[in-house]
């Protein structure tokens, strides 16, 4: 019966929580050349802060794991619901705590309130993720998913820009500290309002009767042992490549500019991931194959305008963005059209095929500069939006009673997006930022052979 009730509010709600998880790891970009100029960081140095957000989905996922190997899952106890609950409260005191850490002009205190941070988000994800296939039809849940996750991307698409405005746009003369306090708090508030409401709403109940198993029998499944090496790689070069974005683009060979109009080509990156996912959505619809070719050409071209129609406001705040010279990205949408027919559709088809694209563009973007090195970058962001569901998919296929236990350790993976940074901070201490794009292609050599090794795997 619960399931003829009207859901809409809820899953609203819930898509929020996609909204700002998305929205605020997106807001670590902009904290990362802003806390290099105020505390006078390396590379390396500035690339910790990565290294605590992303290091606390490892830290997180390990310690639920472990609990759910040995007296089973948490949140089968304690209730989905209650799960989002705790998930917002960390999360709204890991963003409270931005406050005192500007205070104290402490940058090791901001690590440890992005940390906390960050374990919220990780029982966050552990959560609303399944719960947004409860809210309805089962059989239309992958469709709420794909939409939560494009609104996840809305986040990361806005987040450089209003980011760039209330914490850059004062940060001149060596930058301003305090900038992060009224954001970090407003969000904070915004955290507790949504404890409140989720307190307030009628969810429908659960039970998860699957229990873990003691032990870790998933790994000895290759396609699971080699995905979860694909997801760290994938996150890393993905994430990687945002960190970096705006100090590349501030290149005197690539742009040259500074870190406040530099973010509106963060915000881009970003917002590739939003184009290529509706490009991947368009799928899920019962349409004839003439006419899902139409849409699959459509659809990206139509997000790219929508998101330009954004970066007008940006735009008339600063003469340095040229909203015209950005219609050289069209033909690298035509391309990720193109690659998205020849993908088929098929997971192991479509990861090889974008890998291989990525390394190329990477490579282009290393041996050029000015327009063409910056768009070559910007554009992996289109095919990175669909590693994720890629990867995920082939490499719990075929566990079975094993799938759960699978797909904590894949979150644990996330791990690649703290520790990928770093490395890529190293090499750009010592040969500049420009050429330590090379370390992203390594990450993409990898799911180029987990993709073509998979495919093997899957079909014995």
């Amino acid at each position: 019966m619960e399931q003829k009730k009207n859901y809409s509010l809820p899953f609203a709600f819930l898509t929020m929580l996609f909204f700002m998880w998305g929205f605020i790891t997106c807001l670590n970009d902009i904290l990362i050349p802003h806390f290099k100029s105020i505390f006078v960081l390396s590379y390396f140095q500035s690339m910790l802060i990565q290294f605590a957000f992303f290091g606390a989905y490892f830290i997180g996922s390990l310690i639920y794991f472990i609990i759910s190997s040995i007296s089973g899952d948490p949140i089968n106890k304690i209730g989905y619901k209650n799960g989002i609950l705790l998930g917002l409260l960390i999360s709204a005191c890991g963003t409270f705590l931005f406050y005192p850490a500007a205070q104290m002009e402490s940058f090791l205190f901001f690590l440890a309130a992005l940390f906390i941070l960050a374990l919220g988000f990780t029982l966050l994800q552990i959560t609303a993720n399944p719960y947004i296939i409860l809210l309805g039809n089962p059989e239309t849940g992958s469709h709420r998913l794909n939409l939560a996750g494009a609104i996840n991307s809305f986040g990361t698409t806005i987040a450089p820009i209003i980011g760039g405005v209330f914490i850059l746009s004062n940060s001149a003369s060596g930058g301003d500290i305090n900038s992060v306090k009224i954001p970090y708090l407003v969000l904070t508030g915004i955290f507790l309002i949504l404890i409140v409401v989720f307190k307030l709403i009628t969810l429908p109940k659960f039970t998860n009767n699957e229990n873990i198993e003691k032990g870790v029998g998933a790994l000895k499944y290759p396609q699971l042992t080699l995905g979860i090496l694909a997801i760290f790689f994938y996150v890393g070069a993905e994430v990687t490549v945002g960190s970096f974005m705006t100090s590349f683009v501030g290149l005197k060979e690539i742009k040259g500019i500074p870190p406040e109009a530099a973010t509106i080509y963060i915000a881009l990156y970003w917002g590739s991931l939003m184009i290529g996912r509706f490009t991947g959505s368009v799928s899920l619809f019962n349409l004839n194959n003439t006419v899902k070719k139409i849409v699959t050409a459509i659809v990206p071209v139509a997000t790219f305008f929508f998101i330009l129609l954004i970066f007008r406001i940006k735009a008339a705040e600063n003469d340095l963005l040229d909203i015209k010279s950005m219609l050289i990205y069209l033909p690298f949408i035509a391309v990720s059209v193109i690659a998205f027919f020849i993908g088929q559709e098929k997971p192991a088809r479509t990861l090889f095929l974008f890998s291989l694209i990525c390394i190329l563009l990477l490579i282009l973007s290393l041996f050029t500069t000015g327009e063409i090195s910056l768009w070559s970058l910007i554009s992996l962001g289109l095919y990175n939006s669909i590693m994720w569901p890629s990867i995920f998919a082939l490499a719990i296929a075929g566990l079975g009673k094993h799938t759960s236990q699978g797909s904590s350790l894949l979150v644990m993976a996330i791990l690649g997006g703290a520790l990928i940074p770093p490395i890529q901070g190293i090499v750009a201490d010592s040969l500049g930022v420009h050429l330590s794009f090379i370390v992203p292609i390594f990450c993409y050599f990898y799911l180029a052979f987990y993709a073509w090794k998979v495919k093997h795997i899957l079909s014995h």
